[in-house]
């Protein structure tokens, strides 16, 4: 099946304490803020006009994982399979200013997906004063689902995704789109939510800055720096006031041929034989990484 998304476009968030998010995302990660107005602020790592969304809610939660097509055409023909893969058109229009075109969709597992055209990029805008680490982009995202098969044959039917790599028992597995990054989207089984969100790292010694930076605000990571096996990155994460789970990755592995590739199976489930089938540097998960669960705002 031809890719129809092609890399992760954005992220939004309910947050109940935007100025306190907006500090740690600029003071601490590195992102600056491009657009704020009544009921939302928009944050940038590069010269995209956004990739972070924070709406002012009541709430905690994530509210849509924006997938990014390369084509109104391509958006369009994803629009058509929505309702074949058993979920449901919650808009047709782009959510976003500036989008040429855009399908939000909800999946019957409770996660809201909008598929879109690529956001406006200053393309020498990169660069920004900040006392941050300053990442690279968004990268991918791992949200949970109580039936995560169900999830990953959705996005196959409506997104073109495809599998690159998953544990035997399903509870967790990685799905890839036309940039053949290992993964832009991961799925956990569980209560449906956001795991994490995950910016770009281009050199180690960031994890560094991000270590002495997270101390200076009181704060630590919650896992790493090492370097995971499916996918090939170095990691570390911590999590901000909001409770959301940030991971700072580098570059993953790429799927090179796309046709001839074939989906890896992690059948070595269990500890201690399983440490570093997740992290080659052999420091297991801590239980706040495994059980971290950061909800997703129901869907009317």
């Amino acid at each position: 099946m031809t890719h129809l998304v092609h890399a992760i476009g954005h992220l939004k968030l309910n947050v109940t304490d935007p100025d306190a998010v907006i500090a740690e995302a600029t003071d601490i990660l590195g992102l600056h803020v491009t657009r704020r107005e009544v009921g939302q602020t928009w944050l940038s790592s590069n010269g995209r006009a956004v990739e972070l969304v924070l709406l002012h809610a009541a709430e905690n939660a994530a509210h849509t994982v924006g997938l990014e097509a390369l084509t109104v055409d391509a958006v369009r023909a994803a629009e058509a399979r929505v309702a074949a893969a058993g979920c449901r058109i919650l808009s047709t229009e782009p959510s976003l200013e500036g989008v040429a075109a855009g399908v939000t969709f909800a999946t019957p597992e409770g996660l809201r997906f909008e598929i879109h055209t690529p956001i406006r990029d200053e393309l020498y805008g990169r660069r920004h004063a900040s006392t941050g680490v300053g990442p690279n982009r968004m990268d991918h995202i791992n949200v949970m689902s109580p039936d995560p098969v169900a999830t990953r044959r959705q996005l196959e039917a409506i997104g073109g995704l495809k599998l690159s790599e998953r544990l035997v028992d399903d509870s967790l597995s990685w799905m890839y789109g036309g940039n053949r990054q290992h993964h832009i989207l991961g799925l956990v089984k569980g209560v449906v939510g956001l795991h994490h969100y995950s910016f770009e790292f281009l050199e180690f010694n960031q994890y560094l800055r991000l270590g002495d930076t997270l101390d200076r605000f009181g704060k630590q990571m919650v896992w790493g720096p090492g370097r995971h096996r499916p996918g090939d990155n170095t990691y570390a994460y911590y999590t901000d006031s909001s409770g959301a789970m940030i991971e700072c990755a580098s570059a993953m592995a790429v799927i090179a041929d796309d046709e001839a590739f074939t989906p890896n199976v992690i059948t070595q489930l269990e500890r201690p034989g399983n440490v570093r089938v997740m992290n080659v540097w052999g420091t297991p998960a801590p239980l706040e990484w495994r059980t971290h669960h950061f909800p997703f705002a129901t869907i009317s």
